[in-house]
């Protein structure tokens, strides 16, 4: 087996496995929260930011009223909104000041994280908990540990919770792949 294959096989089976112990409970309060919202409004920073954009895209697609935070367009927060974030450590400063602004406002916060006892988590209505090290925050030797740097794994299960997420939100909403592609970007 060559390196590249036996990191394919590292990858595959962490995330696999991180992937099976999310609640599905946690993320069908996850879905609920979003099919009950006004507007949905996205945060998050570094690489979990970028997931979380791209989980705006698809519900865009999905012809759901969704914001990036940070982007100039982005409208003001309110009593019927949603506030998605994703924070492996949950203690990153701008989203910590995020969650609670939103909620001095009312609006419901909704965080997807490693550590749902967190800064951030002590804002969240609902918590959707990754179980994946970070590197901000020391492991605990009860915690499962990962061969991949940094975040990696709680990223990569991070996209792919999302995805899967959005499929269940499709079938919810009985959107098909052919009206999301309807909402794709044309200016290209």
């Amino acid at each position: 087996m060559t390196g590249f294959q036996k990191w394919v096989d590292v990858v595959v089976d962490e995330v696999s496995a991180a992937l099976k112990t999310v609640s599905a409970d946690e993320v069908a309060e996850l879905q609920r929260e979003i099919m009950g919202a006004k507007r949905i409004f996205i945060a998050g920073k570094g690489r979990s930011g970028l997931f979380m954009r791209a989980f705006a895209m698809r519900l865009m697609h999905l012809g759901l009223h969704v914001y990036v935070v940070d982007d100039v367009t982005t409208p003001g927060i309110a009593a019927d909104d949603v506030l998605i974030m994703a924070s492996g450590s949950g203690r990153t400063a701008s989203l910590v000041h995020y969650a609670s602004k939103a909620k001095e406002i009312g609006a419901s916060v909704a965080l997807i994280t490693a550590y749902p006892d967190s800064p951030v988590g002590h804002h969240a209505d609902k918590v959707v908990r990754i179980p994946a090290p970070t590197s901000k925050v020391e492991a605990s030797s009860s915690e499962p540990h990962s061969a991949q740097p940094m975040a990696n794994l709680f990223e990569q299960t991070l996209v792919l919770m999302l995805d899967i997420c959005t499929l269940q939100l499709m079938k919810a909403l009985s959107k098909t792949g052919e009206q999301m592609f309807a909402r794709h970007a044309n200016l290209e």
